[in-house]
């Protein structure tokens, strides 16, 4: 069955719901998107998949008896299995981002558009039943719209988007459209003003979308004005939701909920909504295939970490370093000796570590370590003052080749139990490292790389075609995680060693660790 056919399909079903309905016309704003608009959107991502109307058909019918009907006593079964729709949809978006991780930010923004559509789900099956939310029934509703609109077709154009062109702007536009969802509910519920700020949020993200949208090369010119014709639609009527979060805020003037429904609404679900998915129809840039082949660690840990973990897995070999050769990395003739020697002599070093906690993460730091106190692992000191890690290299059978654990303590706490080993993926060798954790293992994939003919740096940021970054592995699902991790280490002219630990997540800074790396006495 084609595309086209789909929606002629579709447009037959609503133009019966509007044929026959009983409740007035601004009830077809959320209908169209119930009947036509998503499941047209879910045949785009999944190419024409004949298996989801397992899942719509049944929520398409009780939209419709819903509409073309006065209240019945089966209204709150219709409602409720339009909400295990929007469920259904939501697990498979859970799950495609539980199987991709935060890989490609446009893949990321597919999938939060399917995770946001059950709350969607959720609103319009509390204004069916008639359940108390604290607002009036009418803004019940309109939260429903909300969720079926901004915060489900929009993340999922700008992800089509992004599969076409990502500029540098590209991260920042989208995590403002991605966030402002929750800002806008936060707004609703406790202040005028934080909505207010939603809404400019919203503004900041969809103008930078119509410009990123004037930069993408699409198949054909009709595309363009369609996708165009779509983005500025929705920048045109944000313009409204900011003169009503205005009145709302300041007082001064009042925009009506029946003035937001003519204007506001109706373009929303016409130009850009109707015109968005005809103009994403006529070509769908495919999903980049993300599939991780690297070997992993096969070593779980419980709700206890530390030494203990190594017990079952301890090898008969034994290493002096971290790697054997660091050769396989990189030309040793570009690197200082002794940063070479500390690698492949780990054992005869001491390393004196001063722990730096960012400023605005220090409150998380805080909870985080009464976890890790117990857990054993991951376990940074939140104090800053500089504290001496002791511990040892032991070899260990982890699925690996020639893995070894760096086990490293402060006085008898556990604070890293990792297992390093190596890969290769074409010409490139990166430095494979997994830290147990509860049922799951992290794994910090590790490109090293020569700086100025003497200084080696560690990072997992590297071009989209590398291996390296941060994942997670749980039972057989690999996720990459939005933590970026760089390690540089230096010779000082005093002949210490000097390293810099650098962690971000999304990109942000929140620890640094420095390291002073002193060979043993004798």
């Amino acid at each position: 069955m084609t595309y086209k056919l789909l929606f002629g399909i579709h447009i037959i079903l609503f133009a019966i719901t509007v044929f026959f309905t009983v409740n007035p016309w601004y009830f077809l704003m959320l209908s169209i998107a119930q009947i036509l608009l998503v499941p047209l959107t879910l045949q785009l991502i999944l190419q024409v998949k004949l298996r989801l109307y397992y899942f719509v058909v049944p929520a398409i019918i009780s939209v419709i008896v819903l509409q073309t009907t006065n209240e019945t006593s089966l209204d709150i079964a219709l409602a409720f299995i339009y909400l295990l729709f929007t469920l259904a949809v939501a697990i498979y978006g859970f799950v495609h981002f539980i199987q991709r991780g935060f890989a490609h930010l446009e893949e990321f923004s597919i999938d939060v558009g399917l995770m946001y559509l059950f709350m969607g789900g959720i609103w319009f099956f509390a204004f069916e039943v008639g359940i108390d939310t604290g607002f009036s029934p009418m803004l019940t509703w309109l939260t429903a719209i909300h969720f079926h609109y901004s915060s489900f077709l929009l993340p999922i154009f700008i992800g089509f988007a992004g599969r076409l062109y990502k500029p540098k702007s590209y991260p920042f536009f989208t995590s403002i459209i991605l966030v402002s969802p929750l800002v806008v509910a936060a707004g609703i519920t406790f202040s005028p003003w934080l909505e207010l700020v939603s809404v400019l949020l919203y503004i900041i993200g969809i103008y930078g979308f119509i410009v990123i949208a004037c930069k993408i090369s699409f198949k054909g010119i009709l595309q363009k004005i369609l996708v165009l014709v779509s983005f500025c639609a929705i920048g045109m009527t944000i313009i409204f939701s900011l003169l009503y979060a205005v009145g709302n805020a300041l007082g001064l003037f009042h925009v009506s909920i029946e003035f937001m429904l003519k204007f506001h609404g109706v373009l929303n679900c016409l130009l850009f909504g109707l015109v968005g998915v005809i103009g994403w129809s006529i070509w769908t840039p495919p999903s980049p295939n993300v599939k991780w082949n690297f070997p992993i660690s096969y070593i779980r840990g419980k709700f206890v970490i530390g030494e203990q973990i190594l017990e079952p897995y301890k090898a008969i070999e034994t290493y002096n370093g971290l790697v054997d050769n660091l050769d396989v990395y990189i030309n040793k003739e570009n690197v200082q000796p002794a940063i070479i020697d500390f690698y492949e002599n780990t054992k005869q070093y001491q390393l004196f570590s001063e722990v730096q906690w960012h400023t605005w993460f220090k409150p998380f730091a805080a909870i985080y370590g009464l976890i890790s106190q117990h857990i054993q692992q991951l376990n940074l000191p939140y104090s800053s003052k500089q504290m001496e890690m002791t511990g040892d290299i032991i070899a260990v059978k982890d699925g690996r080749f020639q893995t070894r654990a760096w086990l490293r303590k402060i006085e008898s706490d556990v604070i890293f139990v990792a297992l390093y080993s190596l890969h290769k993926n074409g010409d490139k060798t990166y430095m494979n490292i997994a830290l147990p954790l509860p049922f799951s293992t992290m794994i910090g994939i590790l490109e090293l790389q020569e700086l100025n003919n003497k200084n080696l740096l560690l990072t997992s940021q590297t071009s989209n075609n590398s291996d390296a970054g941060i994942y997670l592995s749980f039972r057989n699902s690999v996720c990459k995680l939005p933590l970026q991790e760089q390690f540089l280490i230096e010779e000082l002219p005093s002949g210490e060693l000097y390293a810099k630990h650098r962690m971000k997540i999304f990109s942000i800074p929140f620890l640094s660790i420095d390291y002073k790396i002193v060979k043993k006495d004798g």
